[in-house]
């Protein structure tokens, strides 16, 4: 007797054998599994990525976007892009037809979990570019002897070093005002006390809920 398979058994079952099954459940589990109709890849986590990719798609307000686009501006491959698209659609983060995405559960996360997620403590003195309070528009209402700093060979500031949620976070931000605000805001809340991080949250209301 043939010993019984699970479904996961038929992603890689040999064809010839699938026609051997007289028991046609096993043949349309086979067929979906095959044409990939069942989706069974694992939710394994979201990156840190994950996150500056939901805030450049915030940054363009009611604008159409596309992967291709994403991938071109935030200096991410465009497959890193895809699969980051799809953790975000099974964490609620962007709708199933990977069109809208959803800014007050988006909002829910920065405001209740980012910290805890992607905590950051401010490493050792570099050049970079501003970030945090250290930033528009938060620099404007936060006074500070102390500057944080993505580390950036071309920045023009000296300050501490914070980790970007994505290597390329620096240089895409210089190229867009408005993501390069919700950067350093998300950041203000990754490392900054509980009044900045308050000010910080509502700052990113401000600019994602009614965008």
């Amino acid at each position: 007797m043939r010993p019984a398979l699970g479904v996961f058994d038929f992603i890689n079952f040999p064809k010839q054998l699938y026609l051997q099954f007289a028991n046609r459940d096993l043949q349309i589990i086979f067929y979906l599994c095959k044409n990939k109709i069942i989706n069974m890849k694992k939710h394994s986590g979201m990156r840190p990525h994950d996150i500056a990719i939901l805030l450049k798609i915030a940054s363009k307000g009611k604008e159409q976007w596309y992967m291709k686009d994403l991938a071109y501006e935030l200096g991410i491959s465009a497959s890193e892009i895809s699969e980051s698209i799809n953790r975000s659609v099974i964490a609620g983060l962007i709708s199933s037809d990977k069109k809208e995405l959803k800014r007050l559960a988006l909002l829910d996360f920065l405001k209740s979990g980012l910290r805890y997620v992607y905590p950051q403590q401010p490493g050792a003195l570099v050049r970079g570019i501003a970030t945090a309070h250290s930033a528009s528009p938060l620099k404007k209402e936060i006074i500070s002897e102390e500057d944080f700093v993505w580390p950036f060979g071309k920045g023009n500031t000296r300050g501490q070093a914070i980790e970007p949620l994505h290597p390329n976070t620096p240089e895409a931000c210089l190229r867009d005002s408005k993501y390069y605000e919700l950067m350093a805001l998300t950041d203000a809340i990754r490392i900054g006390k509980a009044r900045e991080q308050n000010l910080a949250f509502e700052m990113i209301k401000e600019r994602i809920e009614y965008a």
